[in-house]
């Protein structure tokens, strides 16, 4: 029951301000993603949105009053990539700025569940802070800051999630996407909006004169928020995009974070050619990993050590646990396809699909409705016992373009009150919990409203390319520019082309990858489709869809095109 995949090439645009030495190949990229001048495609850090996010200025007031006054501040971080970037930004940025007593605390998915809880302020007291700071989270914690306050803690909420019909009673809320915030940037990530509190932290010091000299440099910190930016897969807007590549020159020079450094080595990339690409696919996994197996509390360890040593062991710690969630996610999705068959049976592909199994685990569902999510082209939901035998189920949803996933659970909830328990998200990623008594109920309810909002036309699967490369731009100094020329990502994507090749050979390569020589015009080049391999050998003409990237393994100026997609010419 694989989607079918309709190819759409992206539609040609002219015109722009654009150096005459800039590759027309990059000028077409950028022009086909709406940018109209190069300060657009690759905007500056000096192009960064100014600090006008409702709540700043308060913010800023209520951080600078207990460093003034040496109270303990405890930031509470949330167990993805994002929360954990966020959280030691917030900590490294806080101690800059002055703060001594600085410490911070994580909840442990299978533990605590997401968010500030209840349970977990309960677990916090012994430590008695006097304010805490959430970081990626917050914004539907009502109850966890409500117990907060009554132990007389006070509360600031950073969070960049949609906010519920009422906001979390704290003494500050710094959200872009809360009501009255005139903030443009709603895309910003957690950990951006932390970076930008932090900003307004340092303005206020300095307006007040208790800045030491030289100044405290924040940009010590763009590293962390690129990663957590990419991580969390907001849009790559303008203003994420300055932030992002001034976290790439950051690592990419050799001065970055020693943990980010560590984790980059153990993933076998190079610090000096690092991408967003690299922070997506290596980086941010193996942080990802402990929160999702074990405890986030060590990959924030491993973001907020200084000595490289003992970042680089803590990060052969993660690169561990990343092999068993990988292991663990295959398991998993080898289950959910068998589910799948069994729908394949009952006729066509249902508008919405959930997977369940009682051997599950609660952190790798994500991963696994993602992946169910690219195969059926349907929004999907995973479920998994929040705790092994427990009746409770905790979920994560993914969507497809067009259909705004947390709006889908909202009036799910609206329309069976007591159904759900807690959700939030995104528009396309969303997070949830339910009793196990409910399952089928909630199956039968997201279908049915789905079915409702969902639009048809959106059901088809398409891939979008840039078009045709010409014999002349299959080379090496196109891949390098394409691969310098992002930083690339959601709302930004990455070039892909189409076009259509002769076999010339090929060959399996471990179980699900297949490697090819392909031929266009005078063009010979190395392909490989990672997980293409169907059991069928590959007709003697194809038509792909790829990327263009530099060959880094054999080195030189070599090439290979990487295939996302391929059917017979």
């Amino acid at each position: 029951m694989n989607a079918s995949v309709k190819l759409r090439r992206r539609p040609a645009d002219t015109g722009g301000d654009w150096p005459e030495a800039m590759p027309a190949l990059l000028r077409r990229i950028y022009r086909a993603r709406g940018a109209a001048s190069l300060s657009e495609a690759r905007p500056r850090l000096a192009q960064m949105l100014p600090p006008t996010l409702l709540g700043l200025d308060a913010a800023a007031r209520l951080l600078a009053d207990a460093i003034g006054q040496d109270r303990h501040v405890l930031v509470v971080g949330d167990f993805d990539c994002d929360g954990a970037t966020a959280c030691a930004a917030a900590v490294r940025g806080l101690r800059m700025l002055g703060a001594r007593r600085v410490s911070h605390a994580v909840p442990n998915r299978q533990v605590h569940g997401y968010g500030l809880s209840p349970t977990l302020v309960d677990e916090l007291a012994g430590l008695e802070p006097d304010l805490l700071v959430t970081v990626d989270h917050g914004i539907a914690c009502h109850a966890g800051v409500a117990a907060a306050r009554e132990r007389g803690w006070q509360v600031l909420v950073t969070d960049h999630h949609l906010p519920g019909p009422t906001l979390p009673a704290a003494d500050v809320i710094v959200n872009p996407n809360q009501p009255g915030c005139s903030f443009p940037g709603k895309s910003l990530a957690g950990v951006g909006v932390m970076f930008y509190v932090l900003l307004a932290l340092r303005r206020h010091l300095r307006e007040a004169g208790r800045l030491s000299e030289p100044e405290p440099d924040l940009g010590q910190l763009l590293d962390l928020v690129a990663v957590g930016t990419v991580a969390d897969l907001v849009p790559l807007d303008v203003n994420n995009r300055a932030l992002v590549a001034a976290g790439l020159r950051r690592l990419r020079s050799g001065s970055g974070n020693p943990g980010l450094v560590a984790l980059a080595e153990a993933a076998g990339r190079e610090l000096h050619r690092l991408t967003a690409a690299d922070i997506g696919f290596a980086i941010a996994p193996r942080l990802n990993a402990a929160g999702r197996l074990e405890d986030m509390a060590l990959g924030i360890e491993c973001l907020l050590s200084d000595d490289l040593r003992h970042a680089r062991e803590l990060a052969s710690g993660l690169d561990r646990i990343n092999r068993e969630r990988r292991a663990m996610q295959q398991v998993m999705t080898d289950q959910a396809e068998a589910a799948l068959s069994t729908l394949r049976l009952e006729g066509p592909p249902p508008v919405a699909a959930c997977f369940f199994d009682a051997s599950w685990h609660a952190g790798v569902v994500g991963l696994v409705a993602s992946k169910m999510k690219d195969r059926l082209h349907r929004p999907v939901v995973a479920f998994a016992p929040a705790a092994p035998g427990g009746n409770e189920l905790r979920g994560s949803a993914r969507s497809i373009p067009g259909l705004h996933i947390r709006d889908v659970l909202a009036t799910v909830d609206a329309r069976n009150p007591g159904l759900l328990g807690r959700f939030g998200g995104h528009a396309m990623a969303a997070g949830l919990s339910l009793p196990g008594t409910h399952l089928e109920a909630f199956r039968d309810a997201f279908r049915a409203c789905v079915e409702e909002l969902v639009d048809p036309a959106i059901l088809q699967a398409e891939l979008m390319s840039d078009g045709e490369l010409s014999s002349d731009e299959l080379c090496h100094a196109s891949a390098l520019a394409l691969r310098d020329g992002g930083p690339w990502g959601q709302g930004f994507p990455e070039p892909q082309f189409d076009g259509e090749f002769e076999v010339l050979g090929w060959r399996q390569v471990g179980e699900r990858h297949v490697r090819l020589e392909l031929a266009a015009g005078r063009a010979r080049v190395p392909a490989i489709h990672f997980g293409g391999w169907d059991g069928r050998e590959p007709p003697p003409r194809v038509r792909i869809a790829y990327r263009l990237e530099p060959d880094d393994y054999r080195g030189g100026e070599a090439i290979q095109l990487v295939v996302v997609h391929r059917e017979p010419a």
